[in-house]
């Protein structure tokens, strides 16, 4: 059987790079479920750059295609058949996939693809709801909390290492407002797996974060 991780947390909350480095530490395969949403959103901003609405999203469904592929541990976004992954860190783009993963359809739209994987190899996998809903037979969860002022310069910071335009007041506020939308859906909002382990990530020290993550694992003693 395989073994799956779950790891949730609100936005820029530090669970994709610790996700992923855990999952190397382990040999597993990494999935971040955000950029499948991203893509959708993604779509959405190119074929919609006037404003779309829910009826529209569904629409869409039909048009869009995603697949992954895993290179060295990196996991890349084919939208169809172009790779997206270097164009889903843009606020707008975020902003986009918040609103889609609101609706039913894109959720179910993506969960095969998601379960699939997790079916068939030893994951760590991060997002929104992987926890309580996505995985939620996982046999190790952890959810990671930090502020929204330090999730914001984590998330300025990012942009202005790859040479991006960043705004702090603006991605402070996109994060809040992020934040009110994913907790407060109706649809599988955020929240804590009454399993999963809480790490509030605030002072984040990334290595003493993953060894923590990869000690709390090895005591599960979890086994194929």
């Amino acid at each position: 059987m395989a073994i799956n991780i779950a790891v949730d947390g609100p936005a820029a909350s530090g669970k994709s790079s610790l996700a992923k480095a855990l999952a190397q530490k382990l040999g597993y395969m990494y999935l971040g479920t955000g950029e499948l949403y991203r893509a959708v959103g993604y779509y959405m901003v190119k074929n919609y750059p006037q404003g779309y609405k829910i009826e529209d999203v569904i629409a869409s469904l039909k048009n869009i295609n995603i697949q992954l592929q895993f290179h060295n541990g990196t996991q890349n976004v084919i939208l169809n058949g172009k790779a997206v992954s270097a164009f889903l860190d843009e606020d707008d783009i975020s902003m986009a996939a918040s609103q889609v993963s609101k609706i039913k359809e894109v959720r179910d739209f993506l969960l095969d693809l998601q379960r699939d994987l997790a079916k068939n190899n030893n994951i760590v996998m991060d997002g929104r709801d992987i926890g309580t809903v996505i995985l939620p037979n996982a046999q190790v969860k952890f959810f990671l909390t930090a502020s929204p002022e330090v999730r914001a310069t984590r998330r300025y910071n990012q942009l202005k290492e790859a040479n991006k335009k960043a705004d702090y007041n603006e991605i402070l506020a996109n994060i809040i407002e992020r934040d009110k939308n994913d907790t407060t859906r109706e649809l599988a909002p955020l929240k804590k797996a009454d399993d999963a382990i809480e790490l509030d990530n605030t002072a984040y020290d990334f290595n003493t974060n993953l060894e923590h993550m990869y000690k709390l694992f090895s005591e599960k003693d979890v086994v194929e």
